[in-house]
């Protein structure tokens, strides 16, 4: 980390960042969560996109952590997937510009590219690597962080 990252990185701790952690898999949810609450930030939980909007207009996170992959919605209402969700979520006035972390079993190229194109900032395989992750995370706030 060179001076200027550590700078930024010194200025977005000043501050308590919030995460919106969008996944359908409660036990991602529980060791995600529990991962960034220890690093000190303030997690919110969304198990499907209904919830990922609602929480996106009432906390206004920091980022957005994103799966890919949702089940099919039993009660005849659309096909939800992550990129769908991201959509909804650039459409949303207070997450226009939140970055977008999406993360998913599919790593594959296609899916890495796919998730670029549609505009997350990065991409984060599952098993989640916490490291891999905390630092994904700290470069996207540094990236929106005010003079950045």
């Amino acid at each position: 980390m060179d001076r200027a990252e550590r700078h930024c990185w010194a200025k977005v701790r000043m501050n308590k960042k919030k995460i919106l952690i969008v996944d359908d898999d409660a036990v991602i949810l529980k060791a995600v969560s529990m991962k960034l609450s220890g690093a000190g930030y303030d997690v919110l939980l969304a198990e499907d996109g209904a919830a990922a909007v609602k929480a996106a207009r009432q906390a206004r996170p920091d980022v957005i952590l994103l799966d890919i992959t949702f089940p099919p919605d039993m009660g005849g209402g659309p096909a939800w997937d992550g990129f769908l969700i991201l959509g909804w979520l650039r459409r949303v006035e207070e997450a226009k510009t939140t970055p977008v972390i999406m993360i998913s079993q599919d790593n594959g190229p296609e899916a890495q590219k796919r998730a670029a194109d549609a505009g997350a900032v990065d991409f984060c395989p599952k098993p989640i690597e916490p490291q891999r992750l905390l630092r994904a995370i700290e470069q996207a706030l540094c990236a929106t962080a005010p003079g950045a």
